[in-house]
């Protein structure tokens, strides 16, 4: 048995069902947002290479005209 199902059967055999939802439920949306941080920072990380290259490109081609 591992833990999960010991934790589980405790909380189940003194009828707290509804902290063990509660458990659950916190679990679940701290997860979602450990996530989507992670996936702002890197979306965030890949912007700002964006505009260095950007700026580099403009620093480059400064003055060139058609």
């Amino acid at each position: 048995m591992n833990i999960i199902d010991q934790v589980a059967e405790a909380i189940i055999s003194r009828g707290d069902l509804a902290h063990l939802a509660l458990f659950v439920w916190a679990s679940g949306a701290s997860t979602l947002l450990a996530m989507t941080l992670r996936d702002l920072f890197a979306a965030n990380r890949r912007f700002d290479e964006f505009v260095r290259e950007l700026s580099l490109f403009n620093r480059r081609h400064k003055g060139d005209s058609p």
